[in-house]
Parts: structure tokens; C-alpha cells; sequence
């Protein structure tokens, strides 16, 4: 009887910390707080943009992503003309911003970006630089006619706006027919500034903005504005973006005073 009685003592013990055992390993099993983070959530947006548009939106995704930690911004830089052909062909994008208004109106046309949903965003300038430690003298666009030019660089005129600009420029001052045989064209505006840069070419046109990153070039001569179409940067929402809200914010965020500061800090000129 003792026997039966000190084992049904210890029968209580042993099964109480048992079904607490239990009711402890059942609480952290779902694991809610495991999923509180939920990184699949994390919404990636494609921003396609002018490639003169690099270091100043590297430098705004790197805020923009601190303060929405849900947002990863992935950039398609490129010549305007090619990332708008990419658009038309349902590429992945759903941010857009042109170097030149003839991209967007081309793709509100399309309706592929709605009207009400695009704006002007920057304005920048056309220059000519040189390479830093160039010795062809270089102070009007006639003197791109020397002797001492082999080569001009720009941008393709059909797609890369930097160079539909230049070539209005020197079709306006006459020059460009005759400056057929020295040009060299580049992709993008980033190609026509390293051709200048490794000395491949005596000189180039590309954006003041451009010109400020490098230290290999410098200026030559700012281009007269009244020889090419105002430069004008617009942006826009892409309808086929799958993430219309976040698209939405990123772009709002491109016209606060906060990501205007860095625009004008790389250069570029906000709209009145």
C-alpha cells in the first residue's frame, strides 16, 4: 500500500511539468513575431532613367531607402530614346525619367503613362568639355573644325537626347555637315564623357551636370541655349507598374525640397 501509494504520488509530479512543458513549447510554435519582419514584402520598384541622372539618384536612393525600408529602388540607366523603346516593349519599369520631353510624349501618347501623372523635373544645359590636360585650344564651337580636332563625340542623335541637342546646336551654327567625318557616337552621355576622358576624342557635348563628375575633363564653353530645345527633364509613373502605390510615393518624393537639394547639388536646375 505504501508502495502503490508513493507511486501514485509521483505520478502527479511527473505529469505536471510535463503538460507545462507542453504549454511552454506550444506558445513560440506559430512564431507570429518570426514573420513581423516579413522581407518577402519588400516591394522593389524599377526606376528608369536618363544616365546623366546617375550619381544624383544614387545618392537620393541611398536616403530614400533609410527612411522606407520596404522599398528597394533598382535603377535602369540608359539613353532616354533606348529606355523609352524598352517601355513600349513591356520591359519592367514603373518610374520614368527623360532627358527630353519627346520621350514621355511619346509614351503618354502611347498611353503607356498618363498625362496627369508626369511633370518637367529638372532643366540642365549643354557644354562642351575637353580633356583636363587637352593641348587643342578649344574656346567657340568653330573650333571644332581645327585642325588639331580628330574626333567629336556625342551622343546618337535617334536615341540619346544629349546628342539630338548637340546636333541641333551645330545644325544651327552650320557646322554639322561639315563635322562628319571627325564624329564619334557614344550609347549614352556617360560613353561620350569617357571618350573625352581617355583622350579618344579632343572634345565632346554633354551635360554640365556630367561634365561636373569627372576631373579628367573641363569645360571648354557652355553651348548657346538659343541654338538647341530647352533641356527639360520630366518624370513619370509607368500604367503597367504593379506597384502603383509605392510608384506614386517614390515620384512625389522626386519633387520635394529634400530630393530637389540634391538635384541642385549635382547641378541640375529646378523648374520655376
Amino acid at each position: 500500500m505504501v508502495f502503490t501509494g508513493c507511486a501514485s504520488t509521483k505520478e502527479p509530479v511527473s505529469t505536471a511539468p510535463a503538460a507545462t512543458a507542453q504549454t511552454t513549447q506550444a506558445t513560440p510554435s506559430p512564431a507570429p513575431a518570426a514573420t513581423a519582419s516579413t522581407p518577402a514584402e519588400k516591394v522593389e520598384l524599377t526606376i528608369s532613367a536618363a544616365a546623366s541622372l546617375t550619381d544624383a539618384l544614387k545618392e537620393i536612393q541611398t536616403s530614400y531607402e533609410v527612411k522606407n525600408k520596404q522599398i528597394k529602388l533598382n535603377y535602369n540607366f540608359g539613353a532616354s530614346g533606348a529606355l523609352q523603346q524598352q517601355i513600349e516593349q513591356g520591359a519592367p519599369a514603373d518610374v520614368f525619367l527623360s532627358a527630353a520631353t519627346k520621350n514621355m510624349k511619346a509614351l503618354v501618347d502611347k498611353q503607356l503613362i498618363d498625362a496627369a501623372q508626369q511633370k518637367n523635373l529638372l532643366i540642365n544645359e549643354l557644354v562642351l568639355v575637353v580633356p583636363a590636360d587637352g593641348k587643342v585650344a578649344v574656346q567657340k564651337v568653330e573650333d571644332l573644325t581645327s585642325e588639331g580636332v580628330k574626333h567629336v563625340a556625342i551622343g546618337e542623335p535617334q536615341t540619346v537626347p544629349a546628342g539630338s541637342y548637340a546636333k541641333e546646336a551645330l545644325t544651327q551654327t552650320k557646322l554639322w555637315d561639315g563635322l562628319q567625318a571627325k564624329i564619334v557616337q557614344g550609347k549614352d552621355v556617360r560613353q561620350v564623357l569617357t571618350y573625352v576622358e581617355s583622350g579618344n576624342a579632343e572634345a565632346g557635348f554633354v551635360y554640365k551636370t556630367d561634365a561636373l563628375t569627372s576631373q579628367k575633363v573641363k569645360v571648354a564653353l557652355s553651348v548657346d541655349s538659343k541654338t538647341y530645345t530647352p533641356i527639360e527633364y520630366p518624370a513619370g509613373i509607368v500604367k503597367a507598374t504593379k506597384h502603383s502605390k509605392e510608384a506614386a510615393d517614390f515620384y512625389a518624393y522626386l519633387q520635394t525640397k529634400e530630393a530637389q537639394d540634391v538635384f541642385v547639388k549635382y547641378g541640375f536646375t529646378i523648374p520655376k
